[in-house]
């Protein structure tokens, strides 16, 4: 990893960098329609590469979700982080994610068993994805924003949206392409004591 962050010190060899992950993602696109999220083959990176793997591409990252024209997460970014560095989550295809939310949804990871976040909460889950002979590049933004009472009982009045790193939407349960995300509540029924929320791995939790 090391390599890859000498080589992207030179800025023709960013631009040539960009351009790489730009055409992978549309390899990622087209996986993610076809195999449902799975990635082969990921690396096994310390936490210090994983993060500065990850802040290298991030511009990549906000600039490609920022075309899906979706307010309710713009800024990301500069939201509330709750890991301290990448980790892989097997549920979302072995890619590298992090988790946002927004200030309504400041509870997030210490709700008590029934407990529910309000109305406006959104969590983001942004991802890369880094291959086993140290290709990476953007992958899926997962999202969740908590509606109101009633809004769409089937998913416990919670939306799910996945946006490809091009910016395209690849599924919404309240919109475009619902079947495709559908499975995301299914999984998350696991944690319905708490809110259908998924909380950090342990030791990579942000701690006070």
């Amino acid at each position: 990893m090391r390599f890859l962050k000498q080589r992207l010190s030179s800025p023709i060899l960013v631009f040539g960098f960009v351009a790489m992950v730009t055409a992978l993602g549309a390899t990622a696109q087209s996986v993610e329609e076809e195999e449902h999220l799975a990635i082969p083959d990921p690396a096994d990176l310390s936490k210090a590469d994983a993060l500065r793997i990850y802040e290298e591409l991030l511009p990549v990252l906000t600039e490609g979700y920022e075309r899906a024209r979706l307010d309710f997460f713009e800024g990301y970014e500069t939201w509330q982080l709750y890991n301290t560095a990448p980790y892989v989550s097997a549920t979302h295809g072995q890619r590298y994610v992090n988790n946002y939310a927004n200030r309504i949804a400041r509870d997030y990871g210490t709700l008590a068993p029934g407990e529910k976040l309000p109305v406006g909460s959104v969590l983001a889950k942004d991802s890369i994805t880094v291959m086993e002979d140290g290709r990476a590049f953007p992958a899926a933004m997962f999202l969740m924003e908590k509606l109101a009472e009633g809004t769409s009982p089937e998913t416990a009045d919670w939306r799910y949206v996945m946006v490809i790193p091009d910016g395209s939407l690849f599924g919404d349960t309240t919109g475009d392409q619902p079947e495709r995300v559908v499975y995301c509540h299914v999984c998350h029924e696991q944690v319905a004591d708490r809110d259908y929320t998924f909380y950090v791995p342990e030791d990579y939790r942000v701690t006070e």
